[in-house]
């Protein structure tokens, strides 16, 4: 296991778990790398980018 300093212990030892999840903004069926949770949204590959804050630039 390699230990990454922000996120902690994780195994690169092969695929990721997916979860299917249904996209709180088109409806589609998704699957995403983590476990949704009750009341929180989900959004597929092509809405997650309209949700996101946009990034800071520092360099």
């Amino acid at each position: 296991m390699i230990e990454n300093r922000n996120r902690g212990p994780r195994s690169f030892d092969g695929p990721r778990e997916m979860h299917k999840a249904t996209c709180s903004d088109c409806g589609n069926e998704c699957e995403v790398p983590f476990q949704p949770a009750e009341g929180r949204p989900v959004y597929c590959r092509d809405c997650l980018p309209k949700h996101r804050k946009p990034r800071d630039n520092r360099f």
